[in-house]
Protein backbone atom coordinates (compact mmCIF):
# COMPACT_ATOMS: atom_id res chain seq x y z
CA UNK A 1 0.00 0.00 0.00
CA UNK A 2 1.29 3.78 -0.97
CA UNK A 3 2.57 5.20 2.37
CA UNK A 4 2.30 8.83 0.72
CA UNK A 5 -1.77 8.31 0.46
CA UNK A 6 -2.49 9.64 4.28
CA UNK A 7 -0.13 12.19 3.55
CA UNK A 8 -1.65 13.56 0.12
CA UNK A 9 -5.33 13.03 1.91
CA UNK A 10 -3.80 15.60 4.45
CA UNK A 11 -2.53 17.92 2.14
CA UNK A 12 -5.91 18.33 0.33
CA UNK A 13 -7.92 18.69 3.07
CA UNK A 14 -5.28 21.42 4.22
CA UNK A 15 -5.89 23.13 1.13
CA UNK A 16 -9.57 22.96 1.18
CA UNK A 17 -9.06 24.80 4.17
CA UNK A 18 -7.01 27.64 3.49
CA UNK A 19 -9.37 28.24 0.15
CA UNK A 20 -12.29 28.30 2.53
CA UNK A 21 -10.55 31.27 4.44
CA UNK A 22 -9.94 33.21 1.53
CA UNK A 23 -13.08 33.42 -0.22
CA UNK A 24 -14.86 35.14 3.08
CA UNK A 25 -14.43 37.79 5.31
CA UNK A 26 -12.68 36.90 8.81
CA UNK A 27 -14.09 36.72 12.33
CA UNK A 28 -13.57 39.06 14.34
CA UNK A 29 -10.74 38.73 16.88
CA UNK A 30 -12.31 41.54 19.32
CA UNK A 31 -15.86 42.37 19.99
CA UNK A 32 -15.55 46.07 18.45
CA UNK A 33 -13.18 47.12 16.19
CA UNK A 34 -14.20 50.87 15.09
CA UNK A 35 -12.04 52.26 11.94
CA UNK A 36 -9.32 54.49 13.30
CA UNK A 37 -9.37 57.57 11.55
CA UNK A 38 -6.51 59.53 13.10
CA UNK A 39 -3.16 60.20 10.96
CA UNK A 40 -2.60 59.75 7.77
CA UNK A 41 -2.18 56.21 6.41
CA UNK A 42 1.04 54.54 6.02
CA UNK A 43 0.11 50.79 6.23
CA UNK A 44 -2.93 49.27 3.40
CA UNK A 45 -4.27 46.32 4.30
CA UNK A 46 -7.52 44.39 3.38
CA UNK A 47 -10.18 46.72 5.84
CA UNK A 48 -9.24 49.30 8.44
CA UNK A 49 -7.09 49.50 11.48
CA UNK A 50 -8.84 49.71 14.78
CA UNK A 51 -8.61 52.54 17.36
CA UNK A 52 -7.28 52.40 20.53
CA UNK A 53 -9.88 50.31 22.95
CA UNK A 54 -9.07 52.66 25.06
CA UNK A 55 -10.46 55.64 22.89
CA UNK A 56 -13.51 53.48 22.00
CA UNK A 57 -16.80 55.22 22.61
CA UNK A 58 -20.95 54.94 22.07
CA UNK A 59 -20.07 57.56 19.40
CA UNK A 60 -18.35 55.21 17.04
CA UNK A 61 -21.77 53.08 16.51
CA UNK A 62 -23.61 55.68 15.54
CA UNK A 63 -24.10 57.68 12.02
CA UNK A 64 -26.76 60.73 10.97
CA UNK A 65 -25.05 60.01 7.50
CA UNK A 66 -28.66 58.97 6.17
CA UNK A 67 -30.54 61.33 8.23
CA UNK A 68 -31.00 63.94 5.39
CA UNK A 69 -32.83 63.83 1.77
CA UNK A 70 -30.11 63.32 -1.02
CA UNK A 71 -29.79 65.99 -3.53
CA UNK A 72 -32.04 64.59 -6.39
CA UNK A 73 -31.85 67.77 -8.55
CA UNK A 74 -29.76 66.21 -11.43
CA UNK A 75 -30.19 64.12 -14.95
CA UNK A 76 -31.69 60.62 -13.39
CA UNK A 77 -34.06 62.73 -10.53
CA UNK A 78 -32.05 59.94 -8.03
CA UNK A 79 -29.02 60.12 -5.18
CA UNK A 80 -27.82 57.09 -3.79
CA UNK A 81 -25.42 57.90 -0.09
CA UNK A 82 -23.34 54.77 0.59
CA UNK A 83 -22.24 54.49 3.97
CA UNK A 84 -18.95 51.89 4.64
CA UNK A 85 -16.42 51.46 7.46
CA UNK A 86 -14.41 54.58 6.53
CA UNK A 87 -17.30 56.88 7.33
CA UNK A 88 -18.61 54.89 9.95
CA UNK A 89 -15.89 53.38 12.14
CA UNK A 90 -18.30 50.79 13.86
CA UNK A 91 -18.94 49.18 10.79
CA UNK A 92 -15.10 47.87 10.77
CA UNK A 93 -15.11 44.24 10.53
CA UNK A 94 -18.61 43.49 10.54
CA UNK A 95 -18.95 42.98 6.98
CA UNK A 96 -21.58 45.78 6.64
CA UNK A 97 -22.42 48.92 5.18
CA UNK A 98 -25.37 50.27 4.73
CA UNK A 99 -27.16 53.11 2.13
CA UNK A 100 -30.00 55.59 1.50
CA UNK A 101 -31.60 55.95 -2.03
CA UNK A 102 -33.93 58.93 -2.83
CA UNK A 103 -35.97 59.48 -6.07
CA UNK A 104 -37.86 62.13 -7.03
CA UNK A 105 -40.90 61.58 -9.37
CA UNK A 106 -39.96 59.56 -12.44
CA UNK A 107 -36.09 59.42 -10.63
CA UNK A 108 -33.83 56.71 -11.47
CA UNK A 109 -30.92 54.36 -10.47
CA UNK A 110 -29.32 52.69 -13.54
CA UNK A 111 -28.34 49.58 -14.00
CA UNK A 112 -25.72 48.49 -11.40
CA UNK A 113 -23.69 45.66 -9.75
CA UNK A 114 -22.04 45.20 -6.40
CA UNK A 115 -19.38 43.01 -7.18
CA UNK A 116 -18.39 42.12 -3.08
CA UNK A 117 -22.01 42.11 -1.60
CA UNK A 118 -25.28 41.71 -2.07
CA UNK A 119 -27.98 44.21 -1.21
CA UNK A 120 -31.20 44.01 1.10
CA UNK A 121 -34.25 47.15 0.06
CA UNK A 122 -36.49 48.14 2.29
CA UNK A 123 -38.75 50.96 1.28
CA UNK A 124 -39.08 53.68 3.44
CA UNK A 125 -41.45 55.81 1.15
CA UNK A 126 -43.28 55.28 -2.01
CA UNK A 127 -44.18 53.68 -5.01
CA UNK A 128 -41.08 51.61 -6.99
CA UNK A 129 -40.46 49.12 -9.68
CA UNK A 130 -37.22 47.57 -8.68
CA UNK A 131 -35.34 44.13 -10.34
CA UNK A 132 -31.84 42.24 -11.55
CA UNK A 133 -31.07 40.78 -14.02
CA UNK A 134 -29.22 36.93 -13.40
CA UNK A 135 -26.45 35.45 -15.77
CA UNK A 136 -29.05 33.81 -17.83
CA UNK A 137 -29.89 37.69 -19.21
CA UNK A 138 -33.59 37.13 -16.90
CA UNK A 139 -35.48 39.41 -15.56
CA UNK A 140 -36.54 39.48 -12.36
CA UNK A 141 -38.30 42.16 -10.90
CA UNK A 142 -41.24 43.56 -8.68
CA UNK A 143 -43.30 46.09 -7.53
CA UNK A 144 -42.88 47.22 -4.16
CA UNK A 145 -44.96 49.68 -1.55
CA UNK A 146 -43.80 50.83 1.80
CA UNK A 147 -42.98 48.34 4.27
CA UNK A 148 -41.55 46.03 1.45
CA UNK A 149 -38.33 44.52 1.19
CA UNK A 150 -36.03 43.25 -1.85
CA UNK A 151 -32.81 41.52 -2.37
CA UNK A 152 -30.27 41.94 -5.16
CA UNK A 153 -28.17 39.30 -5.50
CA UNK A 154 -24.25 40.09 -4.88
CA UNK A 155 -22.42 41.06 -8.16
CA UNK A 156 -26.29 40.64 -10.38
CA UNK A 157 -27.17 44.04 -12.50
CA UNK A 158 -30.18 45.67 -10.39
CA UNK A 159 -31.83 49.12 -10.99
CA UNK A 160 -34.52 51.11 -8.95
CA UNK A 161 -37.21 53.07 -10.99
CA UNK A 162 -40.27 55.57 -9.28
CA UNK A 163 -43.30 54.81 -10.57
CA UNK A 164 -45.20 56.34 -7.88
CA UNK A 165 -46.62 60.01 -7.96
CA UNK A 166 -44.71 61.27 -4.79
CA UNK A 167 -41.22 61.26 -3.58
CA UNK A 168 -39.49 57.74 -2.54
CA UNK A 169 -36.98 56.94 -0.59
CA UNK A 170 -35.16 53.09 0.31
CA UNK A 171 -32.92 52.08 2.97
CA UNK A 172 -30.35 48.87 2.34
CA UNK A 173 -28.11 47.33 3.98
CA UNK A 174 -24.65 45.25 2.05
CA UNK A 175 -23.23 42.29 3.66
CA UNK A 176 -20.00 43.71 3.20
CA UNK A 177 -18.26 46.56 4.53
CA UNK A 178 -16.87 48.05 1.12
CA UNK A 179 -19.58 46.62 -1.68
CA UNK A 180 -18.25 48.84 -4.45
CA UNK A 181 -20.35 49.74 -7.16
CA UNK A 182 -19.88 49.39 -10.74
CA UNK A 183 -22.45 51.56 -12.97
CA UNK A 184 -23.02 50.09 -16.67
CA UNK A 185 -24.11 53.40 -18.34
CA UNK A 186 -20.96 55.34 -16.84
CA UNK A 187 -18.90 52.43 -18.19
CA UNK A 188 -20.75 52.35 -21.49
CA UNK A 189 -21.95 56.04 -22.51
CA UNK A 190 -20.03 59.24 -22.04
CA UNK A 191 -23.55 61.17 -21.56
CA UNK A 192 -27.00 59.84 -21.65
CA UNK A 193 -29.68 62.23 -23.40
CA UNK A 194 -32.79 62.04 -22.83
CA UNK A 195 -34.03 59.57 -25.77
CA UNK A 196 -31.80 57.48 -24.82
CA UNK A 197 -32.44 57.25 -20.95
CA UNK A 198 -36.16 56.86 -22.08
CA UNK A 199 -35.33 53.87 -23.84
CA UNK A 200 -33.14 51.97 -21.63
CA UNK A 201 -36.60 52.53 -19.21
CA UNK A 202 -38.69 50.91 -21.63
CA UNK A 203 -36.19 47.90 -22.12
CA UNK A 204 -36.04 47.27 -18.36
CA UNK A 205 -39.82 48.21 -17.23
CA UNK A 206 -41.51 45.92 -17.85
CA UNK A 207 -39.57 43.21 -19.95
CA UNK A 208 -41.97 40.56 -21.39
CA UNK A 209 -40.96 37.57 -19.68
CA UNK A 210 -40.14 38.53 -16.59
CA UNK A 211 -40.89 36.90 -12.99
CA UNK A 212 -43.06 38.45 -11.32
Amino acid sequence: MNSSLPFHIVFLFFICFCTRISVQDYDNLHDTCPTSTTGKQTVFINGFTCKNPANVSASDFKTSNLNQIGNTDNFYHSSVTIVTAADFPGLNTLGLSIARTDLDVDGLVLAHSHPRASEMLFVNKGVVIVGFIDSGSKLFQKLLKEGDVFVFPRGLLHFCFNVGFDFATMFSVFNSQNPGMVSIADATFEQLDSDLKDKLVRRLIPLPGSKG
